[in-house]
């Protein structure tokens, strides 16, 4: 029998290549004795990436939920793992120094064993200072590569990498195919040259399956000394996301490797319950293009999680471009020709800003310049017109040196304006910020949490953890997510099967007298000309719903009937309403 390889579930990144939210709380904690009792998961990745953030947005606390989700896996012996963007962090952008350590002591006492840290230019200034810090905390540092397929990412190129970030401190090694492009052959041959310099080094597998390589890949990469492979589980594998565990599990094992057994209840109760999750909101967030592969990626080099809004994007540059070609007495374009130009544009713009690896936030770069390329040339302006701060940014390098060589027409426009590139080592152009956010935070009276984990969130999110705090991203999400599902059902129903619909097991609030309507009064005669309930809000039995001013001025509170969630708005402030008018209608509990 071959080595032993072991299994890790990807279950935060299965939701983050589907589309934009992560499962709450209670659905994590639900799932997680699932996970386990499938028997097969020596590692499960549980946040990281934008995970913090698109909790903020749905107005929940991702603290709680990293912590409810570590829990069980801690005490099970399964290893927990998050995504770490190095000198992005949990963000977009960089984060200074201070904030980039709080972080990993804030992690490892959630319960995060790893952090995956990479830096989507392979800049190995990016990663190394975050090793350290990692290994202060008491956190496994997994070092990463970023894998894509140009003419200078080569094995030689790679094992390098390896190589610095090996010595300094790194005892595993993550090979990222975060597009899925990456050729089984130089994987291969990768994972072979870094076992045979490093025995003792764990390597981690990470490849998406959009275009089709990536159980190639695997074969190849554990055929030569991979320790373990990242996987996902149905209704979320394949696509544009990962392999299965049950086509992983059975092709390794064929191939005769050691590999555990999978309780299949247990993986048809998990399969269950994502798919509850799905159907109950987090579906109303997934792109459907996601869920097919297409071998297009191979010509872009572009993770197939970024193939919706691409297609978006085209779309919306695609009727401006055929209305000057009308203008000129050109033909038309369809949408697949401008995908095709698409392509090839970004075959163009890579090699000319260096060859960046195609990952967050580099990609969604890249892809920028393509589009905006298309526009220009077609408006007779020509290319690399319509960059801003970012795009340049990654050129200038401003967040680390890009791979290749940056083309000589760009040198030259960022000489004309008056733009410097820099060779700096970009956390040191960050300043530590701590301090201040720790100020914010005694100023508005909230609690840093335990082990600082709230000023952390702040330091990290400031302006989504702000709106979380005063419920604005609660009241933003709920309305987006009724805005989503009208707009699902709207796409099957008239607008009066639509009212009918989201009436049917709904109860007016009926006005009891005419007069004016008010959200919130706030005593001694005067109400306050507050914002309307959100949709989604609970109201108990008998709580106020709203204020209606009588003629000869008594304010008259209005009940919420029987309580239960707001799911629509009829009257607005200040509204004249007649006697027996709708305000609101409100969904009991029982009904849903």
């Amino acid at each position: 029998m071959k080595k032993k390889i072991q299994f890790s579930l990807v279950y935060r990144d299965m939701w983050q290549s589907s589309g934009k939210f992560q499962p709450r709380k209670d659905q994590l904690e639900r799932i997680a004795p699932v996970i386990i009792e499938m028997g097969c998961f020596a590692r499960v990745e549980t946040n990281g990436g934008a995970f913090e953030q698109v909790n903020l947005l749905a107005g929940e606390n991702p603290n709680d939920a990293v912590r409810a989700f570590c829990k069980p896996f801690n005490e099970a012996g399964i290893k927990t793992h998050m995504l770490d963007r190095g000198l992005n962090a949990l963000r977009m952008y960089p984060v200074p120094d201070d904030v980039r350590q709080l972080m990993y002591k804030v992690k490892h006492a959630q319960g995060v064993d790893i952090p995956r840290i990479f830096c989507g230019l392979n800049d190995v200034r990016n990663i190394i200072p975050s090793i350290k810090w990692a290994a202060e905390a008491g956190m496994t540092p997994q070092a990463t590569l970023c894998i894509t397929s140009s003419p200078i990412h080569t094995v030689d190129y790679y094992s390098d990498i390896a190589d610095k970030l090996i010595a300094a401190g790194a005892p595993e090694i993550c090979l990222k195919d975060m597009a899925g492009i990456g050729q089984p052959a130089m994987l291969g041959a990768l994972t072979k040259r870094i076992k045979e310099k490093h025995p003792d080094v764990i390597i981690q597998y990470h490849g998406h399956s959009g275009p089709g390589l990536s159980m190639a890949s695997i074969l190849e990469v554990c055929n030569n000394g991979a320790d373990i492979i990242d996987t996902a589980i149905e209704p979320l594998s394949w696509g544009k996301v990962h392999p299965d565990i049950i086509s992983v599990q059975s092709m390794l094992k064929n191939e005769g490797f050691d590999v555990p057994e999978i309780n299949m209840n247990a993986y048809m109760h998990a399969r269950s319950l994502t798919q509850e999750f799905i159907d109950e909101w987090l579906g109303y967030f997934i792109n459907p293009a996601n869920k097919h592969m297409s071998s297009l990626l191979l010509g872009c080099g572009l993770p197939g999680g970024m193939m919706g809004s691409m297609m978006s994007d085209l779309g919306g540059i695609h009727s401006i471009i055929n209305k000057q070609r009308k203008a000129k007495g050109e033909a038309e374009l369809s949408i697949d020709d401008m995908l095709v130009k698409l392509f090839d544009e970004v075959a163009y713009v890579w090699p000319r800003v260096g060859y960046p690896p195609l990952v967050t936030p580099f990609s969604q770069y890249v892809k920028n310049i393509a589009l905006m390329n298309l526009l220009t040339i077609e408006q007779g302006k020509g290319r690399f017109v319509m960059m801003d701060d970012s795009m340049w940014g990654m050129i200038l390098g401003k967040s680390g040196n890009v791979p290749g060589e940056i083309a000589p027409e760009l040198i030259e426009l960022a000489k004309k304006q008056k733009r410097e590139f820099t060779n700096d080592d970009p956390h040191t152009l960050i300043p530590n910020a701590l301090d201040g956010f720790r100020k914010e935070m005694a100023d508005n009276g909230w609690d840093c949490g335990k082990d600082d984990e709230e000023l952390f969130e702040l330091a990290m999110h400031p302006e989504q953890y702000r709106n979380y705090k005063n419920g604005q991203a609660k009241k933003n999400f709920l309305a987006d997510l009724q805005k989503a599902k009208d707009g699902k059902l709207g796409a099957q129903l008239t607008p009066e099967q639509l009212a009918a619909f989201k009436h049917a097991k709904a109860d007016p609030i009926i006005a009891p007298e005419a007069g004016y309507l008010y959200w919130q009064f706030t005593g001694a005669g005067e109400c306050a000309r507050t914002l309307e309930p959100f949709i989604g809000k609970e109201y108990k039995e008998g709580e106020t719903f709203c204020h209606i001013q009588a003629k000869w001025g008594e304010i008259i509170p209005v009940p919420a009937a029987l309580g239960g969630k707001v799911v629509e708005i009829v009257a607005k402030q200040g509204k004249q309403i007649r006697r027996g008018d709708t305000i609101a209608w409100i969904e009991r509990e029982e009904a849903r």
